[in-house]
């Protein structure tokens, strides 16, 4: 289409910008804007690039405009181009106006994730409201300073658009305004994506199923279904990939993504048990083949046989399997790839892995089907004795016989090629030579940015929510509980500590011989047991005589009732401890150890299950969890001995502490479980300075315990304690006002709680 001359020169007068860089693309994009726009939306579209032009802030926002917004404003309407060219106005009016030249630049991607002007109307208040709530404020006004982080925020606009809707895009930009309002330089860091925070916050505003919320039903089926335990962990979908990522195994364990969507035929958490089931299928079944003896298009083809013979052998197991298996498996369409101009090897084998897995496909070809008659031929006759060396033969055979001219073309056809449950087969995989390995392999991009924290002692870091008193809502991944298992130290000094309260230990026995349950049940209809049931066994007599089946459960046993009850004994460490008491010249923390050694002893003599752990913080980055004695271990020297080596320091981060030791009482099959909280002061910490903020936390951590049927009870030394201790227990709390005794309130109060 030819450019009417006498219409460009009327347009380039009614413009009147005469930037060297804007004169010469103005031809362009003339004719693009005539192609796509009305003839008022036309008139529009000059003002607003001649109004930018004299503005005074150069040829850059002018040219892009002119480049950007004809097709902007041809996907979302005529409005568009009006509600950009104000909002432009505005921003280049303002001392934010250095950020004008990104906010056009970045407008074209944010569009192609819009469908009206109106959402976009709703994008450009978020904006707005952004500048006015991030900005510095002099008496009250904010139009004098630009806003902090409105650089940072357009700079990860693009990404924030792919990832979120606008909703989501709301809420996260509000958490950062919330949390960071009085810190510029971690404000800027949230709204770059630099911080761990920003990224949280990022993933939780997804729409989808996070691995974190569902990691114990993954594990309980990995256990059930294959009998293993292998690491489940997570890498990060969030930072954009060369390409997207898939999960692999490696010896690490399961590697998958941190968050799924819904499949249109199949939930999230159900695409997450495929993708176990199929890495789980490899480790079971697989085994590595030498790399370098393959070209890269011949194992493609080999993949495909070894992905389908796991699967198949998964699903002859647990036939539920293939329902999900053929909902996620993509089906290009017949002849969708053209063989003349792109290379087709993907293609193939999609639709080859269908026809493997589906005996009611019909590919329409006939090397799929003798490939296919094959495959099943090899596994009915072997089953799972067949083995990833006989998939080579046939990966190579059909590789040689289908493959064509245009394998070798560098545009290469992927619509519906992509198996989402599948892994990226490095498994599969070995290299000769060290580091020779595939790029996608040791280049590893889609590794967490969570850190391992790298001790025979230590495990991974755990993120837990944070109650905001003040805006009455978490702070999502806010604390970082780092545990592990305490060190040992010299466990006769436990011993030294029991025997001087020995005379109490016998007055204590004595009660606790009472709470020990006395009442025998009978349990009839036993295989084994302990005495002869005659009724049973009689009639189980009659019936081998009359030529019957007998029951073979014609014993008794006799059964004491059991409490049901779990214990966690939850002691705060922080640096208070170490002060003296006056009357004993011993420090909080000895006796401590003392109180807490001898209610270990009470619990162990009643036979409840109980674990022991303490914590302190040094900001919300770093609250540390020791492990002095778990659920099954039992009260011996190596838990004396960890308990005498505890130390005093840091802080006091309840709230997190509260939530981790929860995680591991939940899961207790007991009836009752009971957290008892030893403390000697308020939740503080030296990141905190709003009062009763940590408070406020450890009171809402509380409610969830309970909302999980965990009974919480505190104990305090502090006499000054009633203001606080109230707010975060309820009534479940107790004072000890003389400190000195205890070893044996401790004792005795637990005597009260369980009875």
């Amino acid at each position: 289409m030819s450019i009417d001359i006498s219409l460009l020169e009327q347009a380039q007068r009614q413009l009147n910008c005469a930037f060297p860089s804007v004169v010469s693309i103005f031809p362009d994009c003339w004719h693009q804007a005539q192609q796509q726009l009305s003839n008022e939306t036309l008139e529009v579209y000059l003002q607003a690039a001649a109004r930018l032009c004299k503005m005074g802030r150069g040829a850059e926002p002018v040219q892009l405009f002119l480049q950007e917004m004809p097709a902007i404003a041809a996907h979302l309407g005529p409005a568009a181009m009006k509600l950009c060219a104000d909002f432009a106005f505005r921003l280049a009016r303002s001392p934010n106006a250095q950020n004008l030249a990104a906010f056009l630049q970045t407008l074209h991607t944010v569009a192609q994730r819009l469908d009206t002007a109106e959402a976009l109307e709703q994008y450009l208040q978020l904006l707005e409201q952004h500048i006015t709530q991030s900005s510095p404020r002099i008496h009250a006004h904010s139009t004098i300073y630009p806003s902090t982080s409105l650089t940072q925020l357009l700079s990860s606009m693009p990404l924030l658009m792919q990832k979120l809707s606008l909703q989501g895009l709301k809420n996260w930009i509000a958490i950062g305004l919330r949390d960071y309002a009085e810190q510029p330089e971690a404000q800027q860091a949230y709204f770059a994506l630099r911080s761990a925070e920003a990224r949280s916050a990022l993933l939780r505003q997804r729409s989808g199923v996070l691995f974190k919320d569902i990691e114990r039903k993954m594990q309980l089926f990995q256990q059930a279904l294959w009998q293993t335990d292998l690491p489940c962990l997570t890498y990060s979908t969030l930072q954009d990939h060369l390409r997207k990522p898939l999960p692999y195994l490696d010896s690490k364990g399961l590697r998958l993504p941190d968050l799924l969507a819904p499949h249109p035929h199949l939930s999230a958490e159900n695409c997450y048990r495929a993708t176990l089931a199929h890495l789980l299928a490899h480790q079971r079944w697989s085994r590595p083949l030498l790399a370098d003896n393959y070209a890269p298009q011949m194992q493609l083809f080999i993949q495909t046989f070894e992905d389908a013979r796991v699967d198949r052998l998964a699903m002859a197991r647990y036939p539920g399997l293939c329902s999900w298996f053929l909902a996620l498996h993509p089906l290009p369409a017949l002849g969708a790839c053209n063989t003349e101009r792109e290379s087709c090897l993907r293609y193939r084998a999609t639709r080859l892995s269908m026809a493997l897995l589906n005996a009611d496909f019909d590919p329409q070809d006939p090397l799929i089907e003798a490939a296919r008659t094959a495959f099943n031929q090899l596994l009915a006759d072997k089953g799972e004795a067949t083995q990833t060396a006989e998939m080579v033969e046939l990966g190579a055979a059909y590789f040689v016989k289908s493959r064509c001219p245009s394998d070798s073309q560098m545009r290469v056809f992927f619509a519906d090629t992509e198996i989402p449950y599948r892994d990226d087969n490095r498994c599969l995989w070995i290299h000769h030579e060290e580091r020779d390995e595939a790029e996608d392999s040791h280049l590893n991009e889609y590794e967490s940015d969570e850190k391992w924290v790298e001790s025979a002692d230590s495990l991974p870091p755990r993120s837990y929510p944070e109650w905001d008193a003040a805006h009455q809502d978490y702070r999502l991944d806010w604390a970082t509980v780092y545990e592990r298992l305490q060190p040992a130290g010299d466990p006769h000094k436990i011993d030294q500590r029991l025997v001087k309260h020995q005379r109490l230990a016998k007055q204590l026995k004595r009660q606790l011989d009472l709470l020990k349950p006395q009442h025998k049940q009978r349990l009839r209809f036993q295989e084994d047991g302990t005495e002869l049931d005659l009724d049973i066994a009689l009639r189980s007599l009659i019936d081998f005589r009359s030529g019957l089946t007998p029951d073979p459960r014609i014993n008794t046993h006799q059964q004491t009732n059991g409490r049901s009850l779990s214990v966690t004994l939850l002691l705060d460490l922080s640096e208070s401890l170490n002060q003296k008491i006056d009357a004993t010249g011993q420090t909080l923390l000895d006796l401590s150890e003392e109180s807490v050694a001898l209610l270990a002893w009470a619990i162990d003599q009643l036979g409840d299950p109980f674990a022991i752990c303490a914590f302190h913080s040094n900001t919300r980055h770093e609250v540390r969890f020791h492990h002095i004695k778990g659920f099954n271990e039992a009260w011996d020297s190596p838990v004396k001995a960890r308990l005498g080596a505890l130390q005093a320091q840091y802080s006091t981060r309840m709230g997190a502490a509260l939530r981790h030791a929860g995680r591991y009482l939940a899961p207790r099959p007991t009836e009752k479980k009971l957290l008892l909280v030893l403390t000697d002061g308020e939740p503080a910490d030296i990141d905190v300075h709003e009062p009763m903020a940590l408070t406020e936390d450890a009171r809402k951590a509380v409610q969830e315990l309970a909302e999980q049927g965990i009974f919480c009870y505190g104990i305090t030394l502090d006499r000054q304690a009633d203001a606080y201790v109230e707010r975060i227990f309820g009534h479940h709390y107790s004072i000890i006002d003389r400190i000195e005794r205890l070893p044996q309130q401790l004792t005795q109060l637990f005597i009260k709680l369980t009875h």
